[in-house]
């Protein structure tokens, strides 16, 4: 029986530029802002995304035989293994030292954005069974990419279970990691997720808020047109100034967040701090149609909790007014703990092509996956919550 293969089209692409918007939008969805076209083709229109800086686009797009889009997914050829958060470079030193080539490599994901989304986007109107071929058809276009161009290996980051199990299908092997998110349980207002804290815990979360409450401070919360070029120019400020003092050279331009501001402001929340006429903090998030993912802070006064407030405290009133399901706050941070937000697993995919490093990539993810399940269990043994959650 044809499978249907036979009138599609698989095509790579080297910008978002030549796939319209709506198209890409189709098979991206509406729950996640960062796989948006408006915020992918931000990244590429500003060049903090380029071939120049070590990103080159290389879009998979399968099309059928009228021309309509019905999968694509986002992949980068990589010179390096900056801004994906899921981290290979040993597995790179390692190969190169016994004389392989290990950049230039192929990485599916979201550029400098550690949050879990497809990556094999397909349109939601088509039956399972189809969008389930696609998704097959789109994992084999990346080991045909790599084979064709002779890389060492192909990597897709931060992947719900079903682009995993597909990946995995295909040959991939599968990686584990660790987040903290905050999951809302229905709650009326803050005060109800207060409730479920032990004493302890939220005695310590009331103090922390009165300590910002007493600075004198005005904080608020922007998005859509109340966020204005000003408040862009304040945020973009505290994120240099906050990626100096972390990595050293921030990968998102001033036009990046210009272009973002532009382009998706409605999806935009941020929270800033002002003394006076002065605004000392901010931070930024992405909402999405069910989660408040938070991505940068910064400041330009040391005010005691003022981190927890605007990135965490504000963030759980902010969903629960939304009803959002989830806070997703990036990578990293035991101490988020404290303030609710549980160990969450998050997987990712890989493919090695040498047959040495793959076998010994896979005897390393294959310990490295236990030594994070019991990571996760050890930490959700420090659950602020008066019923400790499951776990794995």
């Amino acid at each position: 029986m044809p499978d249907g293969r036979e009138n599609l089209t698989i095509s790579v692409v080297e910008g978002l530029a030549q796939v319209p918007s709506a198209a890409w939008d189709a098979c991206a969805g509406g729950d996640n802002p960062f796989l948006s076209h408006a915020f992918l083709s931000a990244l590429e229109d500003s060049a903090s995304v380029s071939q120049q800086n070590g990103w080159a686009p290389r879009h998979v797009v399968i099309r059928d035989v009228s021309g309509e889009v019905l999968a694509c997914a986002p992949v980068y050829l990589k010179g390096h293994s900056a801004g994906e958060y899921v981290f290979d470079h040993g597995w790179a030193e390692a190969y190169q030292r016994a004389g392989g080539s290990y950049y230039p490599k192929l990485l599916s994901a979201v550029p400098f954005t550690p949050v879990t989304g497809s990556r094999l986007l397909v349109r939601g109107d088509l039956p399972p069974p189809v969008q389930t071929q696609l998704k097959r058809q789109l994992a084999d276009a990346f080991l045909g990419l790599t084979a064709g161009a002779k890389l060492s290996s192909v990597h897709v980051n931060f992947i719900p279970d079903d682009d995993a199990n597909v990946l995995h299908e295909a040959g991939f092997l599968p990686r584990l990691g660790l987040q903290y998110h905050w999951n809302n349980n229905k709650y009326g207002d803050y005060s109800d997720f207060l409730d479920e804290l032990t004493s302890r815990k939220r005695k310590a979360l009331n103090k922390e808020r009165r300590a910002v409450a007493q600075a004198g401070l005005c904080i608020e919360r922007l998005t859509g047109a109340a966020i204005s070029p000003a408040h862009w120019d304040a945020m973009y400020g505290f994120y240099l100034d906050t990626g100096a003092r972390k990595w050293g050279q921030p990968y998102l331009n001033r036009k990046a967040f210009r272009m973002i501001g532009e382009r998706m402001a409605d999806r935009v929340l941020l929270v800033m701090a002002k003394r006076g006429d002065s605004t000392i903090a901010g931070a930024l998030n992405l909402i999405g149609s069910d989660a408040l993912y938070g991505r940068y802070w910064g400041c330009s006064e040391d005010v005691r909790f003022l981190h927890f407030e605007l990135c965490y405290h504000q963030s759980v009133e902010f969903a629960i007014e939304r009803g959002l399901a989830r806070v997703e706050a990036g990578a990293q941070g035991e101490h988020k703990i404290a303030r609710g937000y549980l160990p969450t697993l998050t997987h990712s995919a890989h493919f090695i092509t040498d047959p040495g490093l793959r076998e010994a990539v896979a005897g390393f993810l294959d310990l490295e996956r236990r030594a994070v399940r019991h990571e996760f269990n050890v930490l959700m043994e420090e659950s602020p919550y008066r019923q400790s959650p499951d776990t794995v």
